[in-house]
């Protein structure tokens, strides 16, 4: 695990040393151990930091083909490096280190880009092929690793953090409205946007091509050659086949010459994952998990019961209000860009704490995607039968006679939340669950929130149109989640947190096999009636007490809409100034006042809302006020 940058200009230039070099040091929380540069000339540079967890004597960076035509930056794992290993030593391909980064070099010599679809792992690397004169820069099927990209006044660059690129060219880059407008309404910004309109993220599952002769670049999808499943239909054969599989993930992403432990939420995912770990462990394996000082948010007695039951090694941390707030800054602008999943404060302070003990941790991430467990999976089935009963003239009268029923006075996400959220995706088109997943501002409200030249409408349209417009299944759900919340989001607040601590983070549910054979299945094995991921709660079954896997949980709610009342507030007023405002030209005013003084006096709770404007300004003032 690591981070990598690199830099291609159109004419020499004698600082590009020194230039790379101040790229990594921007990212050194991602490599504390090591670093590595490769320099071409004066034109071209690639460079990596370091976490050393396999191979730690010969794994240096950059590696090398035999001839020195081929050259290698990597971060990442590859999980299935031996057996690839071993199949290329069959065919005659001789190693010099027994690193997983030499084994994806020697496939590309072998195979070219084709060789991109035989990686399990999470990756994102970048090859300089000398032969043919070209970057060839890659990155994993669910984007578990970042990898911004950005052609700026005659340089092309690349790097695992937008602060490497950012902070190194010539001028400040403009805001992108599409990124602003995706922002306020999903509260993240997916691939392919960043919040600057010059620099991308290269999407999951692709890889470009960089031709550094004629200075032009190409995208393409890496094709994937999954196996062919039967589809199964017998129950039996299927919770073995969901067994063996989440098994193997897991055994795969426990290979380490490092410690490794596991985060144990107490949640189905996280409990299964450690089932596993100390399945196939000979000693104690080492769990983690993070309680809260408000004992509404406090889930850490199904996590110390999970932990008895495996005979784990537990480390149990309590937090308060002062312990997350003491690092608010560091964690909010280490995005490099707006992002308001407040989840990842805790995040943050449980790989803080972990990373003093392990170097690696297995998470739960990726098992409501494989497997359905999502309440908002039920919108399609809710959505249709609500439709078909009620008029759209009644819904619009029913939801504004309601809304102010439902509206709360503090951050509380309880019964009365829900509904509100449901009744505000119900939509007798096709959009429904695109205003489920719009944490923020619903479009038309983004319109209000926008100043005219700001606001874009239908900036969901390249995600529709990359999945069918008409999505209608939990198949369909399940894609959306794959190309915007899960990159998007979850493994964005994943890596940046993890690495932040300089703890690596694997999670086995983000398996191309395992997602696979998912896909196969009849949608009754994934939700069947109510019961959320049922096949997986079947398979694990036999190994918890009863009931156990079907108890709710919350996950790493945290009070933020509260803080913005109290501890926040002071900040988040002076973010809201009506001078600031109107020479910002971002908002109208009177709109994002309204919010504020609403939310604050308790009239209503914008939590959601407030908290995306709090982080945006946050990043802003960060980014323009302060250079």
């Amino acid at each position: 695990m690591c981070g990598i940058n690199g830099l291609i200009l159109k004419e020499d230039h004698p600082q590009l040393n020194l230039k790379i070099r101040q790229m990594n040091d921007f990212i050194i929380h991602r490599g504390p151990d090591d670093d590595g540069v490769y320099q071409r000339d004066d034109r071209i540079a690639m460079g990596m930091r370091r976490l050393s967890i396999i191979d730690l004597t010969t794994g240096k960076q950059p590696i090398y083909s035999d001839d020195q035509q081929k050259v290698i930056v990597f971060n990442g794992e590859i999980y299935n490096y031996k057996t690839l290993r071993r199949e290329l030593v069959e065919a005659g391909v001789d190693f010099k280190t027994t690193s997983d980064t030499e084994v994806i070099l020697k496939l590309y010599e072998k195979y070219g880009t084709a060789s991109f679809s035989m990686l399990d792992g999470m990756f994102a690397f970048s090859i300089y092929d000398a032969n043919l004169n070209k970057v060839i820069i890659a990155r994993d099927f669910f984007g578990e690793k970042p990898l911004y990209y950005a052609n700026f006044q005659d340089a092309f660059y690349w790097a695992s953090e937008l602060k490497s690129i950012v902070k190194v060219l010539p001028v400040k880059p403009m805001i992108s409205l599409t990124a602003v407008n995706l922002y306020f309404q999903l509260t993240y910004i997916p691939a392919p946007y960043t919040i600057y309109e010059e620099v991308h993220k290269l999407e999951p599952n692709h890889y470009l091509e960089f031709d550094c002769v004629d200075f032009s670049f190409s995208l393409k999808e890496i094709e994937q050659n999954f196996k062919k499943t039967e589809i199964e239909t017998d129950l039996s054969s299927v919770k073995e086949k969901v067994y063996q599989l989440v098994s193997d993930s897991v055994q795969s992403r426990t290979i380490a010459d490092v410690p490794i432990g596991t985060f144990l939420s107490g949640g189905v995912d996280s409990s299964i994952v450690s089932l596993c770990v100390a399945q196939q462990s000979t000693n104690k394996i080492d769990t983690f998990s993070i309680g809260f000082e408000k004992k509404e948010f406090d889930e850490s007695a199904k996590a110390r019961e999970v932990a008895k039951m495996i005979g784990s090694n537990h480390h149990e941390f309590i937090i308060g209000e002062q312990d997350l707030l003491a690092n608010i800054n560091e964690i909010v602008l280490n995005f490099d860009e707006p992002f308001a999943d407040s989840s990842a404060l805790a995040s943050y302070l449980v790989a803080q704490k972990t990373s003093k003990h392990v170097k690696v941790a297995l998470t739960g991430d990726g098992g409501d995607e494989v497997f359905g467990g999502y309440n908002k999976y039920y919108i399609g089935k809710l959505n249709s039968r609500y439709t078909s009963l009620i008029p759209r003239s009644l819904h619009n009268v029913l939801k504004s006679a309601i809304s102010p029923l439902l509206s709360t006075k503090d951050d509380n996400r309880g019964k009365r939340f829900k509904i509100n959220k449901l009744m505000n995706s119900i939509n007798y088109g096709e959009d429904f669950y695109y205003n489920i997943i719009s944490l923020g501002f619903q479009e038309a409200d983004a319109k209000k929130l926008l100043t005219q030249s700001l606001f874009s409408g239908n900036v969901l349209a390249y995600y529709k149109n990359k999945v069918d417009y008409r999505s209608q299944t939990l198949t369909d759900f399940r894609n959306i989640d794959r190309h915007l919340s899960l990159e998007g989001d979850m493994l964005v607040k994943v890596d940046r947190t993890s690495m932040l601590s300089s703890l690596e983070c694997r999670s086995p549910f983000l398996n191309k096999e395992l997602w696979n054979f998912a896909n196969t299945l009849p949608e009754r094995y994934l939700i069947n009636g109510w019961d959320k991921k049922h096949i997986l709660k079947k398979s694990f079954e036999t190994y918890f007490p009863k009931d156990f896997l079907d108890k709710r949980k919350k996950g790493f709610e945290v009070p933020v809409g509260d803080w913005l009342k109290s501890s926040l507030k002071k900040e988040l007023l002076t973010y809201v100034e009506k001078s600031f405002i109107q020479t910002q030209g971002i908002f109208n005013y009177d709109v994002i006042n309204e919010l504020i003084v609403d939310h604050i006096s308790g009239k209503i709770d914008n939590t959601f809302k407030v908290w995306s404007i709090f982080c945006f300004q946050k990043w802003y003032k960060e980014i323009y006020n302060n250079s």
